[in-house]
């Protein structure tokens, strides 16, 4: 036996796998595989008015993966890197169950949200195959590609700091080859078909895609799944109750709510001037406009942090004609130029006249960007991130967190002797408390509103998202209305109460209780900002069982 053995293994170690194989290849003795691939790929090029499609047959996918191993392997992925996946719906009664694995990859869509929302222009649509490619090159790592596209298709690759995704192995179909994914299909359950722009059209029209995945009006996906049986309507992916926090992204919790706080403080300080005596503006200007400009600064460059390739962040300004996010960054640059001026303004002729015009011109280029701001999440159609809902909550923000700026700069100003602070305390303190405890109770009691929908029936987006917040994330929500409750109710009612007697309490007593005010109002603010993220329930197609 020992004899055996030892013979067996030279001969291993003489002739290799990969040589045996190339041997029968060229001795003829291997079927010839390209009769078999012809049937999988078209007949010929797209015309005008047409494209290139994956064609998915259900009936002869088995859910085998032999897909995502081909297209992992063929494209160097990495070890926890797919840009193919299968997934699996079930429905049907107790008596009839039907059990569906689906697979899925780019859809190379005909109105693709990536390339649209992308600040770089790292996407690209060929204007014959219609394929959508990524130029790995270009990007820089934003990621907000991965926010929306409603598929879940651009993968964000840590360690090269880019998005990756299936680019339909175009270098192989253009030397007729076919793609990884078709290749290795055991059952030819994916084909790549030429299809009719127009009828995608019609397809989406009528809501003909896949049971349970995101509409197909949002990007004009391309991919068609094909079957002989009729799919019961209950049809939904296993994981469909699941839910899970999302990543909370905290260089952009951190960008938002500090850029809503420079803003707020620019425009509350420039509204409350209109009530103050030139002397006592000229006071208050310096330290007010220097501290809002230093938070918008942390707030940029805390940004940077987001981009998996900070060294490429000039490039953001590129997509200005298709993207919010870089709207967004010119908005916040042409803000940071101009608060630059105002409060380097402030602090050299800070009586000067022409500072009002500046600073409501500093305030109008604030502005702009928060609402860029809400638009980049409104972008990606995300239930949880709706118009109402994003402006909403970032416009109250921008108020509170400016009225707490502002009650900390006059109790700063109060601390180093300044008589100007008491006397704007006077004039205007009233009206800061409940300014501050308005916005704060409207915001408090309108992200409440969210576990409303727990009483549905249906499994909706919001349902899930409200499902987070009353689960996993339960103890941020706690922390959340607490600091907001502390912040902007409690601390300025005391506030209210004290504000109307110049000489109502020590000054150092008033400095911690408006250090206390901000502290809270901040703290709050950052954590309904992970939750902003963290319980967005996003669209996806069909998953998998889950551990």
């Amino acid at each position: 036996m020992s004899v055996l053995l030892d013979r067996l293994l030279g001969e291993q170690r003489e002739l290799t796998a990969v040589e045996q194989f190339a041997r029968e290849d060229d001795a003829g003795a291997l079927p010839s595989q390209q009769t078999r691939y012809s049937r999988l790929l078209p007949a010929a090029p797209p015309r005008a008015g047409q494209q290139y499609g994956f064609e998915v047959d259900l009936d002869r996918c088995t859910g085998c993966k032999a897909c995502v191993t081909a297209c992992h392997a063929l494209n160097g992925l990495d070890e926890d890197e797919t840009w193919r996946d299968v997934g699996l719906l079930v429905g049907g009664t107790a008596a009839n169950p039907l059990m569906q694995h689906v697979t899925t990859a780019c859809h190379h869509c005909l109105e693709p949200a990536c390339m649209t929302a992308c600040p770089v222009d790292a996407f690209e649509k060929d204007p014959v195959t219609g394929i959508v490619r990524h130029l790995d090159d270009q990007c820089f790592g934003c990621q907000y590609c991965t926010f929306a596209c409603p598929y879940d298709v651009p993968k964000y690759h840590h360690a090269k700091g880019i998005v990756r995704k299936c680019d339909m192995c175009s270098s192989r179909l253009a030397a007729g080859e076919p793609p990884a994914c078709v290749q290795g299909c055991p059952n030819e359950a994916i084909a790549i078909r030429t299809v009719d722009r127009h009828d995608v059209l019609e397809d989406a029209e009528a809501g003909s895609f896949l049971p349970a995945a995101p509409d197909p009006h949002l990007t004009l996906p391309t991919t068609t799944f094909r079957t002989a049986r009729a799919l019961p309507r209950n049809m939904l992916p296993v994981d469909y109750h699941a839910v899970s926090p999302q990543k909370p992204h905290w260089p952009l919790i951190v960008m938002l709510v500090l850029t809503q706080l420079a803003v707020g403080a620019y425009l509350v300080g420039i509204v409350l001037e209109r009530f103050l005596p030139q002397q006592t503006i000229a006071a208050f200007r310096p330290l007010h406009a220097g501290g809002a400009l230093g938070f918008g600064l942390l707030a940029l460059v805390v940004s940077v942090l987001h981009l998996g390739r900070p060294q490429y962040a000039f490039r953001a300004v590129i997509g200005f004609s298709h993207s919010w996010l870089s709207r967004e960054i010119v908005a916040f640059g042409v803000f940071a130029a101009l608060a630059s001026l105002y409060a380097a303004g402030a602090w050299l002729a800070p009586g000067g006249r022409w500072l009002t015009w500046l600073g409501w011109s500093v305030c109008v280029t604030g502005l702009a960007g928060v609402l860029c701001s809400v638009m980049i999440y409104v972008f990606t159609r995300r239930e949880f991130w709706s118009l109402p809902a994003v402006a909403t909550r970032f416009l109250l923000t921008t108020v509170l967190l400016g009225v707490a700026a502002v009650w900390l700069s006059l109790m700063v100003l109060d601390v180093a002797g300044e008589p100007a602070a008491r006397q704007i305390v006077e004039r205007t303190g009233t009206w800061l408390c409940r300014t501050l405890m308005l916005a704060a109770a409207a915001k408090l009691a309108f992200e409440a509103l969210i576990f409303r929908h727990l009483l549905s029936r249906r499994a909706t987006s919001l349902k899930r998202s409200a499902a987070l917040m009353a689960g996993p994330l339960s103890n941020s929500v706690m922390a959340r209305f607490a600091a907001g409750v502390l912040g902007g109710l409690v601390m300025p009612a005391f506030l209210l109460f004290s504000s109307g007697d110049a000489t109502a309490g020590p000054r150092a007593e008033m400095l911690v209780v408006a250090a206390l005010l901000f502290a809270a109002s901040l703290g709050g603010e950052l954590a309904e900002r992970y939750l902003f993220f963290a319980a967005a329930a996003p669209p996806r197609m069909p998953g998998g069982l889950r551990s």
